[in-house]
């Protein structure tokens, strides 16, 4: 019998330890996934938007505004210091464990069944208590859109608002200054720096690569640290490197300077259009944004003007021995810095974005700089008297690190409109930029073939006893004999000189472009002070020949170039002008047909336009058909900057921004070195590229949410 009560107490024992371990662990499972539901839950009441309560009931704020316009306190907020959901807490009578159950014998299935029954009940919790935080999240997102923009209706529209339109119209001029730049001092620079053809293309590519990693770099910043404290920084590196690279005289210390300035205009377009969306009401952002872009057409007019005035003009240079030379070309480069300068000291006066500080908890500083944009449109309105009602109680939200607050425009909510953002904006880019380039190299080309076709050719032709002191241009002399002749102060512009014989010649202050000497021989002939270099020399034989004080470096091109020069400036001013019609044509829409048809119709129209681009066979016609392109594109750009800044809510909007112009940019490089590339082969494939990208484009925009009468998010 003792033995008998011995083995029941055991197996009574055994069994209460088995309930016991069930218990523990089906308890502990529910802490563990208690704990993650709690970890998230902080995570988003961290992240999410609060409402500031009154720090005590006589403060003069206290309050709750009367009229839509202010900002209105709610009591409905779950209380965070609850426990934890039911998941967590154990459930002893459903937790119960019989005898008759183990036969003696635990079974651990049986545990770890229980245990998975806790696991999927808490993880049902986790997903219901998900699902209300995000409905939470996004209802407290609607209503501070809502309440900002009733702020902003009562602020008004007027000279604040124009008064920031001009500031922030010097810095988007600035960018379109930077694009034209080297494009315009290249035909020079590539003399002074005796650029290969190679370092040519790096350096008219070189600013874009700069530009893209500034637009992704700058964008970020400015959902971190704010809107004016970035521009400022981005426009001080792109002046003090556009100073500097007006005045280094090697090759590659050019290219970092260019490299570097490109980085700091970058940021220009992202942050112009955010911050400027941010200070206007929903009637006014999509006609105004669109005005604003008539600072990027101002810029690329102000560096063809500028182009013209100084470039073509020598005498603006000065040299400090055969060391440092700044030619007319530097001028212009310094010249091209003064709008980022401008910008500058305009934007040193204004303040941040009242928007960015709400969205990082600074409700103080918002309400601020509310109030100052409400007081200077009365005042300028003559109604000085009118009281800014608004309370202080304003939504807050803590923003992110740069590089997370990148990866959440991929979250799913914005996925899709980020995708197919990526594809419009890269389309567009790839087309414009590509054709925009090819367009001048197309001119260029057809203005080869009309200078080689008035060549002059002289065959055997016997001169003795001569003094050569006038140009010489645009001839081919081939098997000539040349005895005791002299070649004194003059300028050779494209001469050849095949299989021809100098002897007892003499050389001296020959200044010369195009000019080679092929399969010739020199006889007891001295060349001094000339750039007749021995690369000019093609296969030639030197016999008793000596080199006297060669000119060193690349001189300028002389005045057979400057016509060229006039013409390229010319029709960049023309190209840049015709945007104007298109410019107008938009802001005057924009709020009236929306966003997507003004991209889509856009797209379209200029696509049908690049089929007229076979019948450009002269250069008349290329510089009409850039004109026509260039004003029917530029309502593409202006609604597609309206969509980027209202499809973003505040927190991600120039992270978004930047990371599209970045990829722009990207579009631009591609386009640019793949359309050159056919420049007097074929124009079929540029124009099927450019009608595809665009064509493709226009219909992926029609696929985006239209945002026209939306409150900015």
């Amino acid at each position: 019998m003792d033995d008998d009560g011995r083995y029941r107490d055991g197996r009574s024992d055994f069994i209460r330890g088995a309930k016991d371990i069930a218990k523990v662990a089906k308890k502990q499972v529910g802490k563990k996934v208690g704990r993650g539901v709690d970890k998230m839950a902080d995570e988003y009441t961290r992240r999410s938007y609060k409402r500031f309560e009154e720090e005590d009931d006589d403060d003069d704020y206290g309050g709750v505004p009367g009229g839509d316009s202010g900002y209105h306190r709610n009591d409905s907020r779950a209380n965070d210091d609850e426990g934890h959901s039911d998941s967590t807490e154990g459930h002893d009578e459903d937790d119960e464990i019989y005898e008759g159950e183990y036969q003696g014998i635990p079974r651990a299935d049986s545990v770890k069944a229980d245990s998975m029954d806790g696991v999927v009940a808490a993880q049902a919790q986790q997903f219901r208590d998900l699902s209300a935080y995000e409905g939470e999240r996004r209802k407290d997102q609607e209503e501070l859109a809502q309440q900002y923009e009733s702020i902003l209706q009562e602020c008004g529209h007027g000279k604040f608002q124009w008064t920031l339109y001009f500031v922030l119209g010097l810095a988007l001029m600035a960018d379109g200054v930077e694009i034209f730049v080297v494009g315009f001092v290249l035909p020079s620079a590539e003399k002074d720096m005796c650029l290969s053809e190679p370092n040519k293309g790096m350096l008219g590519l070189i600013v874009y690569l700069g530009m893209m990693v500034g637009a992704f770099v700058w964008g970020g910043l400015a959902d971190r640290i704010g809107r004016r404290q970035t521009l400022l920084i981005s426009l001080s590196i792109n002046s003090v490197f556009a100073f500097f690279s007006s005045f280094v005289q090697g090759y590659s210390s050019f290219l970092f300077c260019r490299l570097a300035s490109g980085v700091g205009i970058g940021g220009s377009i992202p942050i112009v259009f955010s911050y400027y969306s941010e200070f206007l009401a929903q009637e006014k952002r999509g006609e105004h944004l669109s005005w604003l872009c008539m600072f990027w057409m101002i810029g690329g007019i102000y560096a063809s003007a500028m182009a013209w005035a100084i470039i073509p003009h020598y005498g603006w240079s000065f040299q400090m021995g055969s060391a440092y030379q700044f030619h007319s070309w530097r001028v212009f480069v310094l010249v091209c810095a003064f709008p980022s300068v401008a910008a500058i000291s305009a934007l040193s006066t204004m303040p941040e974005s009242p928007r960015f500080y709400l969205e990082n908890g600074k409700h103080d500083e918002a309400w601020m700089i509310l109030k100052q944009v409400h007081d200077t449109n009365m005042r300028a309105k003559g109604c000085p008297e009118r009281v800014f009602s608004v309370s202080q109680n304003i939504f807050v939200e803590k923003s992110l690190f740069v590089w997370n607050n990148f990866l959440t425009i991929f979250n799913p909510e914005y996925r899709r409109t980020t995708y197919m953002m990526m594809a419009v904006w890269f389309s567009m880019s790839f087309s414009y930029y590509g054709l925009t380039v090819w367009f001048p190299d197309m001119i260029k080309y057809l203005q080869k073939q009309e200078y080689a076709s008035r060549t002059k050719v002289f065959v055997k032709e016997k001169v003795e006893h001569m003094t050569f002191n006038f140009t010489l241009e645009n001839q081919v002399h081939r098997q000539g004999q040349y005895f005791n002749d002299k070649f004194m102060n003059l300028k050779m512009r494209s001469m050849v000189f095949e299989d021809s014989l100098f002897e007892e010649c003499y050389f001296e202050d020959i200044t010369s472009s195009n000019t080679f000497f092929k399969n010739c021989t020199f006889i007891a002939t001295l060349f001094y002070n000339t750039d007749l270099f021995k690369y000019r020399l093609i296969n030639s034989r030197l016999i008793n020949s000596t080199f006297l004080h060669n000119k060193e470096g690349c001189l300028l091109s002389d005045v057979s170039d400057e016509n060229n020069a006039y013409m390229v400036y010319f029709v960049s001013f023309l190209g840049t002008l015709a945007v104007l019609p298109g410019n107008i044509v938009s802001a005057l829409l924009m709020d009236k047909i929306g966003r997507l048809r003004m991209l889509a119709g856009s797209s379209v129209i200029s696509c049908i336009s690049c089929f007229f681009l076979s019948f450009g066979n002269s250069e008349s016609a290329m510089i009409a058909l850039l004109c026509l392109f260039g004003g029917i594109s530029i309502a593409s750009w202006n609604a597609l900057d309206v969509l980027t800044v209202e499809l973003y809510p505040s927190d991600k909007r120039t992270t978004a921004f930047g990371f599209l112009n970045a990829l722009c940019k990207l579009a631009a490089v591609l386009g640019i070195s793949i359309f050159t590339s056919f420049v007097g082969i074929t124009k079929a494939v540029p124009i099927l590229f450019a009608s595809g990208a665009l064509a493709v484009g226009s219909f992926l925009a029609l696929k985006l949410p239209e945002t026209r009468g939306q409150v900015l998010q």
